[in-house]
This record gives C-alpha cells, sequence and structure tokens, in this order.
C-alpha cells in the first residue's frame, strides 16, 4: 500500500479495494517504525487521522467521490492547524496550538483528505538543508548521512521515503523545488497569489508561496487542485479561476517552445548535473519541443537582491514573537527590556536571529535606499527578463540546484555557501512565477532534479510537460534502499 501514488489510491478507494482507514493505519505504523531514522515529523496524529478516515469510508459509502477523498497526507509544520502544535520547527512556538485552521488545511480537510501529521523544516522556513530545525536536523532517505533540502525537507524526506504518498509544503526562494530534487520528487510552487496564504506563518510575505509535494506530476495536480483559489482572508491572493489540472496532463508537447538560459551553465554548475539536463532536455525533444537558447542577464544579481528582501521582510514578520504577544517567554525577567531580549535570543535559532539582524539593518535609516530599495528595482529587472523571454518561448527548462544534497553539517560555518545553492530557484520567487522540479537522473547515488519555469498561472502547462516526461522516464519510480 505504501507504494502507491495518490492517484493509484483515488483508484483502490473508488474501486473498494481497501479503506481510507485501513490505508491511514498502515501508513501511520509505517511512520513509527521508520520515521526514528529520518526525523521528518515533528507531530504525528494519529487520533485525528483515523477520525478522516473513518468520516472519508463514510461520504464514499453514501455515494461520494474525490481524488482526495480518503487520501492521507501531511501538513509542513507552519500551515496552521486547529487544536494541533504548529511549531514552524522553531523552540519560539514550541508550545503553541494554534485556534484555527490555515485555509490550505480547511480545504483539503474539506476534500476529505487525511492528516497524518506536521512535517519537520527548517526554523520559519529559514534554510536550505533542513538543519536549522528546533528538533533536529532532517535525513536524506537516499542517504542518511546527506540533507533533503529545506526548508520543505519533513515533507520532502517523508514523501520519499514511502511512509505518505504527499504532502504540502511551501517555497520562500526554492524550499519546495529544491528538497523535490534532493529526494527524486516533483515539487510545484505555484504562482505567487493562487494558493491562499492565511494562516500560513510568514518567513518572507511576498516571497511565499504554499503548494504540493508528491512523487510525481499526476499527484501534484491532485493535490494543487484541492489546495488553490481564491480566498478573501488574504490580501495577496488573486481572484482567478482555477482549471482542472489533471484534465489538462495529457496534452501534446509537439510544438511547445522551451527556452534553455546560457546563464544557467556557467562555472557552479556541477558538470554531472549540466548533462543530465541535457539529457533531459532530449527526451522532450522526441517528445515534439522546441528548444531554444535564451538570456536573463539579471539573474547573477539575483541571489543579493533576495537575501536582502527576504530577511527585511522576516525581521518585521518576526517581531511579533517578543514573549508578550506570541512565543516563548524567557523565565523570571528582570524588566520589560529584559523580558524581550532573552525572550528572542532563547526561542531564536543562530539562522533566524541572523537574518533577522540583515534584515533589521537593511531597512534602517540610512541604509533603506542603498539595500532594500535597491534589491526591489532589482527584482523588477529579474521580472522584465523573464516578461521578455516568454515572448519567445513557452517555458523555461534548467536545472533545480548547482550541485547534489550535500553532508550533514557540510556547509554550517559557512552559510553563504548554502544561500549560493539557491541561485537558480530564487528568480521565480522575485518574480512571482510558478516553478516545477522534477525527478532527471541520479550523481554519485543522489537525486537531480531539472526545473520548469512557466508564466503566470500556467500550472497546468509545467504539470503537462512534467506528467509526459514521467509517461517516457522511470527516474520518478525509483526508491530510496531500505524503504
Amino acid at each position: 500500500m505504501h507504494q502507491m501514488t495518490l492517484a493509484e489510491i483515488a483508484r483502490g478507494l473508488a474501486d473498494k479495494k481497501f479503506s481510507s482507514e485501513e490505508l491511514t493505519k498502515v501508513l501511520l505504523a509505517r511512520i513509527t517504525q521508520l520515521d526514528p531514522q529520518l526525523n521528518s515529523f515533528i507531530s504525528l496524529t494519529e487520533e485525528l487521522a483515523l477520525e478522516q478516515a473513518k468520516a472519508a469510508d463514510a461520504r464514499r459509502a453514501n455515494g461520494e467521490s474525490g481524488a482526495l477523498l480518503g487520501a492521507p497526507i501531511a501538513h509542513k509544520d507552519l500551515f496552521c492547524t486547529k487544536g494541533i502544535r504548529t511549531s514552524c520547527g522553531s523552540k519560539m512556538l514550541d508550545n503553541f496550538k494554534a485556534p484555527y485552521d490555515a485555509t490550505v488545511v480547511a480545504k483539503l480537510a474539506a476534500a476529505g483528505a487525511v492528516t497524518l501529521g506536521k512535517t519537520n523544516m527548517d526554523e520559519f522556513a529559514m534554510g536550505s538543508a533542513n538543519e536549522s530545525s528546533y528538533y533536529g536536523a532532517v535525513k536524506n532517505p537516499w542517504n542518511l548521512e546527506h540533507v533533503p533540502g529545506g526548508s520543505s525537507g519533513g515533507s520532502a524526506a517523508a514523501v520519499a521515503a514511502r511512509l505518505l504518498p504527499a504532502a504540502t509544503a511551501t517555497d520562500t526562494g526554492g524550499s519546495i523545488r529544491q528538497p523535490a530534487a534532493f529526494t527524486n520528487l516533483t515539487g510545484l510552487k505555484p504562482t505567487y497569489g493562487r494558493v491562499s496564504r492565511w494562516g500560513m506563518i510568514a518567513y518572507a510575505s511576498s516571497l511565499d508561496q504554499g503548494g504540493p509535494l508528491a512523487r510525481t506530476a499526476e499527484d501534484c495536480a491532485i493535490l494543487l487542485q484541492g489546495m488553490a483559489g481564491f480566498d478573501q482572508n488574504d490580501s495577496t491572493s488573486i481572484d482567478e479561476p482555477v482549471p482542472d489540472y489533471t484534465a489538462g496532463l495529457n496534452g501534446s508537447l509537439q510544438g511547445l517552445r522551451i527556452g534553455v538560459p546560457k546563464e544557467y551553465f556557467g562555472a557552479g554548475l556541477d558538470p554531472r548535473i549540466a548533462e543530465l539536463i541535457q539529457n533531459s532536455i532530449k527526451e522532450l525533444q522526441k517528445l515534439g519541443a522546441v528548444i531554444k537558447e535564451i538570456s536573463l542577464p539579471n539573474m547573477q544579481h539575483a541571489i543579493p537582491a533576495y537575501y536582502v528582501i527576504a530577511p527585511a521582510e522576516a525581521s518585521s514578520n518576526l517581531s511579533r514573537f517578543d514573549g508578550v504577544r506570541f512565543g516563548h517567554r524567557c523565565e523570571q525577567p528582570k524588566n520589560l527590556e529584559d523580558l524581550y531580549k532573552r525572550s528572542r535570543g532563547e526561542g531564536f535559532g543562530p539562522e533566524v536571529q541572523r537574518r533577522i539582524m540583515v534584515g533589521a539593518y537593511a531597512l534602517s535609516a540610512g541604509y533603506y535606499d542603498a539595500y532594500y530599495l535597491k534589491a526591489q528595482k532589482i527584482r523588477r529587472l529579474v521580472k522584465n527578463d523573464f516578461m521578455t523571454a516568454f515572448n519567445e518561448v513557452d517555458i523555461i527548462l534548467g536545472p533545480t540546484t548547482p550541485n547534489p544534497a550535500w553532508k550533514l553539517g557540510a556547509k554550517n560555518s559557512d552559510p553563504v555557501a548554502a544561500y549560493l545553492e539557491d541561485v537558480y530557484t530564487i528568480t521565480a520567487n522575485l518574480a512571482g512565477l510558478p516553478g516545477l522540479s522534477m525527478p532527471a537522473g541520479f550523481v554519485d547515488g543522489l537525486p537531480v532534479g531539472v526545473q520548469l519555469l512557466a508564466p503566470y498561472f500556467q500550472e497546468g502547462r509545467l504539470l503537462n510537460v512534467a506528467h509526459q516526461y514521467q509517461l517516457n522516464t522511470d527516474w520518478h519510480t525509483r526508491t530510496p534502499t531500505g524503504f
């Protein structure tokens, strides 16, 4: 049962081959048995899961149907879940139980999805390795000595290890796509505003976007269908009709124009990954796609711009966690200043503190124009590059990451080295574009992903291309040894 995709589970439930309750019990037992190796879960919600599974079986017995009705999933631990700990991977929120469900959680629950638990993540979604979590690092099921990527590493590791078929995740600078690449999954960052951010604890409000992590493009389409849509509670949500993502999966790729930016293949890219990307291009050409070289000239400025904008927004968003309004409170403070300082000093880990300090500096008097304003201008240039490119091509293809997953702890002493791993993913967040990573092969036994980017609200196009590619390759079917 644990090897089934979301689509296969939907068919099995519809054909009464098994019940949601039976499947849920199997997966809960599997998580209990195997997750100690991975540390992919922060909280397991057995009682809720069995209650939701029984309710889903009753709904099916009454004639209801739906791809997510009775399907087991997990939520990244920054989606608020009513009455269940929502920690954001931080000591600051270790004892926080949300009084309401995030819109994404509520929508998926209404569709009948079964919540098995909350997955581990980098603290407040800040990191590329899932090593900054208060609850300890997550291990990559393909090699337990390596990172699974971040910040959605818990969701990625759990799905890759077949502990469950799919999970929710969020992407601020690549935090869905990079873990997907590192763990041999398909991960989709939707257009900014396509999925509600209400109830999703913010890192950088103008960059964060929720999306699905699963093994196949078909499964991502099913999960995105349940997540997407306008939400009046979220002022950044866009009132745009949600298409049937699964209906468009089988479209022909004949004549599809794929742009390959020359800037993607510089000195920083592992040549073995470059070769796998070229192999992916050849596969898509066999399916009728036309390849065209393009240029994204301002890509080189994206990392410095991102690492000004994101920390600036984080310093503002995280100011509420002060031991008074929200979050951890220190013991026996001497006065109000001591309460603030010690509560935040004890509650936040080193990476979060580093980014808050960078952000506060960039927003301070005298530096706002020099740093934050300039970074926003670069952001516009990055967006303009994409708009120019999409006048010539339908999608853009390249590597998801410059290197395969690194060893645990390898970049802890050099944060900038970890930041540079986001070079291919952050531009989509700066521009608000949809992006997808799909499995493309292996380097030294570690998975590699190929990234696809599309114009606004063209998630269906990305899923179509990825699905057709997966019908003609088998990378996405490989399972890590021992799982």
